[in-house]
């Protein structure tokens, strides 16, 4: 994954199905940074990512100039003020703005990924009761939306900014968790504009190529069993917001 300015100093450690490790990937392509993908090998951590993290041991680390920049949501701000004069501004220059954002973003981390986990079966749990906990979390987003996008395409306004790369890396795990329950997770009757946002999401130049097909994510999902390991210990525990 790279794509065209240069800027052959820049890493992401990573790994593909992972939702954090995609928001690296989209904000780079969107400020037009050249990177090279470092992929972590399925079931184990690389010698690379524990030397670059050795805090969390956990995936996405950004390298640049060699130097580590660690969780998804920082290394989102690292980009957005490291590459300053190349590309779209991530985060809303409005201080009132920028902590809405910061504020849902957070909020969908904190909501979204143990429930989209279950629904997986990735951890034990009720899955009705985990796919109404996102039902609810994702009906909290879409009054975000409409708050936040001002009535216009994303959640900033016009262009895919923090927000929208933070809660659009999760419409992968989305429609795998679709397909494995056969149930909607973005539902159109309660959440129309979240419905048409994700399908602009997926759309924009910047992310059509980063987004995973859900098939592949399905596979992936039931690669720890067929490994004969804990399925607790997939990518979504090596991987950090």
């Amino acid at each position: 994954m790279a794509s065209d300015a240069a800027a052959p100093d820049v890493r992401v450690v990573g790994g593909w199905a992972s939702p954090f490790v995609m928001r690296v990937c989209v904000a780079l392509k969107l400020k037009g940074v050249a990177y090279e993908f470092l992929q972590e090998p399925l079931g184990k951590k690389s010698e690379l990512l524990l030397a670059s993290n050795p805090v969390h041991k956990k995936m996405p680390v950004l390298l640049h100039g060699g130097r580590p920049v660690c969780e998804s949501l920082v290394i989102l701000h690292y980009v957005d003020e490291a590459f300053a004069t190349t590309g779209p501004q991530i985060l809303p220059a409005d201080p009132y703005d920028r902590a809405a954002h910061r504020f849902w973003a957070e909020y969908a981390d904190a909501k979204l990924p143990t429930a989209l986990r279950t629904l997986r079966g990735m951890v034990d749990g009720d899955k009705a009761e985990a796919a109404e906990h996102v039902a609810a979390a994702l009906e909290r987003l879409e009054e975000a939306f409409a708050a936040c996008s001002k009535g216009r395409h994303f959640f900033a306004g016009d262009g895919v900014g923090f927000l929208d790369i933070v809660l659009g890396s999760y419409v992968g795990w989305f429609r795998a968790a679709e397909q494995i329950t056969g149930q909607p997770v973005l539902d159109g009757a309660r959440t129309p504009r979240l419905v048409a946002w994700a399908a602009r999401f997926c759309a924009h130049e910047a992310v059509a190529d980063m987004m995973p097909d859900a098939g592949r994510l399905v596979e992936f999902g039931e690669a720890p069993m067929l490994l004969g390991r804990d399925r607790r210990d997939g990518e979504a525990v090596t991987s950090r917001p």
